[in-house]
C-alpha cells in the first residue's frame, strides 16, 4: 500500500446550469488523495492516529456499520502506519463478508459485532469498560472519527488541502455532504469572513445537526486545541436532500449520480456526495445562491460504498 497522499486537485465544472444562474462551480477532490485512505476520512483520523502514537498504543478500536467508509479507511491506515485495529460492527454478522468488511479483513483488522441494543450505548462508560476488559489497551475512536481530533483535521481541508497558496479566498459558498457534522464543523472554523459552509445531512429530519454542530464548536473553542479564529464563519443546513434517510437512495438519484459521471467524470458516492450534489444542482435551478457566488463541493470520498448499493439496487 502507498505511503504518498496526493494533493486533492480542484476541478471545474462547466455546467449550464451553474452557468444560467451566473455560478461559478468547483470540485475539491478529496477521492483522490489515495486509494484507500481518502475523502474527509483521512482528515478524521489524522490526529486521532498521531494522538495515538505519541501516547504509545498499539491498537486502535473504533465503530461502524456493515458498509461504513470510516471502517474501511480505519482498517487501510492501521495497516498503514503499523496499527492493529479492531471493528466494532453494529448488527449481527453476515457472511459472506460483503466487499467494505472483506477489505478491512484483508488490511488485518479483527471484526467484532454488537447487537443494535447494545451498539446504541457504544459511547457510555458501561460499554467502554466492557471493550477495555475484553481487549486491553486500545485507543478508542469515535463512529466516524467524530471527536476533536477529528475536527481539528477538517480544519485543513478547505486549507491546506489546496494545491494553489490562497485559492480557498476565491470561494464564498463552500458545500459538503454531512452524516456527523464533524466535517462541518471544521470547515466553519477554518474559513474566513465572507465565506459560508452549507451543509447537506444525508439524514432524515437532520435539523437535529444543529445542536450537535454547536456542541463540537463550543467544545474545540473551549479546548487548548489550535483553531484559525476566535468564531466559525456562518454556516447553515440544507435538510431536503435525504432522499428517506440514511444510506437511502432511489433511481431518480442512481440515475443523476451516472449523468454526472459522464458528464463532468466526477463519479459519487450514492450515501453522501450524490446527494449533496443534486441538492446544489437543484437549488442553482431555483436560485438559491447569488449570481457572482463561486461554489466549492468537498467530494468526501466513500466511493468504495458504491459497490455494495449498486448490488442492491442495480440488481437487474
Amino acid at each position: 500500500m502507498s505511503l504518498i497522499f496526493f494533493p486533492p486537485p480542484i476541478q471545474k465544472i462547466n455546467s449550464e446550469i451553474a452557468h444560467s444562474a451566473g455560478v461559478d462551480l468547483y470540485v475539491l477532490r478529496l477521492d483522490l488523495m489515495h486509494p484507500w485512505v481518502n475523502g474527509n476520512k483521512w482528515f478524521k483520523l489524522k490526529y486521532n492516529l498521531l494522538e495515538a502514537k505519541e501516547k504509545h498504543f498499539t491498537t486502535l478500536l473504533t465503530f461502524g456499520g456493515a458498509y461504513s467508509n470510516h471502517i474501511y479507511a480505519t482498517a487501510a491506515a492501521g495497516n498503514l502506519f503499523g496499527f492493529r485495529t479492531i471493528g466494532v460492527i453494529r448488527g449481527e454478522e453476515t457472511l459472506p463478508l460483503n466487499p467494505t468488511l472483506s477489505f478491512a479483513v484483508q488490511q488485518g483488522m479483527q471484526l467484532v459485532y454488537l447487537n443494535r441494543e447494545m451498539y446504541r450505548q457504544r459511547n457510555t462508560a458501561v460499554v467502554e469498560e466492557y471493550l477495555q476488559q475484553r481487549f486491553g489497551e486500545v485507543f478508542i475512536i469515535p463512529e466516524g472519527g467524530s471527536n476533536l481530533n477529528g475536527v481539528s483535521g477538517c480544519m485543513e481541508i478547505v486549507g491546506d488541502a489546496m494545491p494553489t497558496a490562497g485559492y480557498a479566498y476565491a470561494f464564498n459558498r463552500i458545500c459538503v455532504a454531512c452524516g456527523t457534522a464533524t466535517t462541518l464543523a471544521g470547515i466553519a472554523l477554518s474559513l474566513h469572513e465572507g465565506q459560508r459552509a452549507i451543509a447537506f445531512p444525508v439524514l432524515k429530519n437532520g435539523l437535529f445537526l444543529a445542536q450537535e454542530i454547536e456542541g463540537l464548536l463550543t467544545n474545540y473553542l473551549t479546548s487548548d486545541l489550535p483553531t484559525a479564529s476566535n468564531s466559525p464563519v456562518p454556516w447553515q443546513l440544507v435538510c431536503d436532500y435525504h432522499f428517506g434517510g440514511y444510506a437511502k437512495v432511489n433511481n431518480e438519484l442512481l440515475l443523476f449520480s451516472q449523468q454526472f459521471k459522464k458528464e463532468h467524470n466526477v463519479p459519487l458516492d450514492y450515501v453522501y456526495t450524490a446527494k449533496m450534489f443534486y441538492g446544489v444542482m437543484d437549488l442553482l435551478k431555483q436560485g438559491f445562491f447569488g449570481r457572482g457566488d463561486s461554489l466549492l463541493l468537498v467530494h468526501t470520498g466513500g466511493l468504495q460504498g458504491n459497490i455494495g448499493m449498486e448490488k442492491r439496487y442495480l440488481r437487474q
